[in-house]
């Protein structure tokens, strides 16, 4: 039999009981802008190189270092560096763009400007100028000037919210002074922007048309084509020569959350509002393995070197080997997996041939 050791599960008198009530109402206030840990906090000192944080010993068995200056209380939706990497930014519910010195930790310029969610951000040069792209539910795409916090452009042209922003890749490569964004939308469309301090700042030409509903995410491969994730549980590779026609299409169960391209493997990775993350054969679009291991909705890939990384609401990160022998023995364990569920008798039906042909036609009648 197992023993309860929450507090709850025991006798307590009724002074106990008021000053459990009394400590659980105080705990919500925010006076002093409270920083919550993980475990008690027995003990603290002070940076003796940076005035702006602390260090606590805590009872987890843990010395822990804590910057003073928190960031923001909403939830963030995405994030990105600066061209450099000094600097990291992340999307807000609070309709910012937060921003923190990667090597402090502290945080630093904060950009303002949407009426909603933001859902993505990137960074970009854009003739030696550092520049933040934000797109936001209020279906408006802003550039600002980095080091100054300004607003340089809107773009407009989506109806609904922007889910994703991706840099063409290509143009870089020859012409430092114009860049083309190209942006996810709620509304299904695709958009393209070109980006310059030369040209009126206006999409360049019709949307893409490529899902039936909400595009979630953008990726594009080492030959420019674009790799596209889609809440009309597809992925699709949208072909850059034949002026972004879809050539490849990926079925899936459910929402399509993410989308990448291993390209030293030639597998494409999905990740799938089933839990499940897929590993596409790149050429063929054939299944080659599901690495199934998170038990919410895969929200985010990322490739580490021959890994790729997932993230998931169930709040955990994991890792999955991407490398011939480990991708090769996880799909053998998988279907050896399979088999053996296959193999598991059958449960007999507790009713009659008759009986579950009557209670068909019963339930094909509602």
């Amino acid at each position: 039999m197992s023993r309860s050791l929450h507090r709850d599960d025991f006798f307590q008198t009724t002074t106990s009981l008021e000053e459990n009530d009394r400590k659980a109402a105080k705990s919500r206030n925010t006076d002093g802008n409270p920083i919550k840990l993980q475990s008690k906090i027995l003990a603290i000192a002070a940076d003796p190189l940076d005035c702006g944080s602390v260090y606590v010993a805590e009872s987890a068995g843990t010395i822990k270092k804590v910057v003073l200056e928190v960031g923001p209380a909403a939830p963030l939706t995405s994030a990105c560096f600066s061209f450099d990497g000094k600097l990291l930014f992340a999307g807000c519910w609070d309709q910012s763009v937060w921003s923190w010195d990667v090597q402090s930790r502290h945080p630093k310029q904060k950009y303002e400007g949407h009426s909603d969610f933001v859902k993505s951000v990137a960074c970009a040069k854009l003739q030696s100028q550092d520049i933040l792209i934000s797109g936001g539910a209020d279906a408006q795409i802003i550039v600002f000037d980095i080091s100054s916090g300004g607003r340089l452009f809107v773009l407009k042209g989506h109806m609904r919210g922007i889910q994703d922003l991706a840099i063409d890749p290509v143009p870089l490569e020859a012409d430092s002074s114009r860049i083309i964004l190209f942006s996810a939308g709620s509304d299904r469309e695709i958009r393209q922007f070109e980006i310059s301090f030369d040209v009126n700042q206006s999409s360049n030409s019709s949307p893409l048309i490529a899902h039936e509903t909400s595009v979630y995410k953008l990726f594009f491969d080492v030959d420019g084509d674009l790799w596209t994730a889609s809440a009309d549980k597809t992925a699709k590779c949208l072909i850059r020569e034949n002026n972004w026609k879809p050539n490849l299409t990926l079925e899936h169960p459910d929402f399509v959350k993410d989308v990448v391209v291993h390209e030293q493997g030639g597998w494409v990775i999905t990740a799938c509002r089933d839990e499940e993350i897929r590993v596409w054969n790149k050429a063929t679009g054939e299944l080659y393995h599901t690495f199934s291991g998170h038990y919410e909705e895969v929200t985010g890939l990322l490739l580490v070197g021959s890994a790729v990384i997932s993230v998931s609401i169930d709040a955990t990160i994991r890792r999955w080997s991407l490398k011939p022998t480990d991708l090769r023995s996880a799909k053998e364990a998988f279907e050896n997996k399979g088999e053996s569920h296959e193999q598991q008798p059958k449960k007999e039906s507790l009713l009659t041939e008759e009986e579950e042909r009557e209670l068909a036609e019963l339930m094909g009648d509602e």
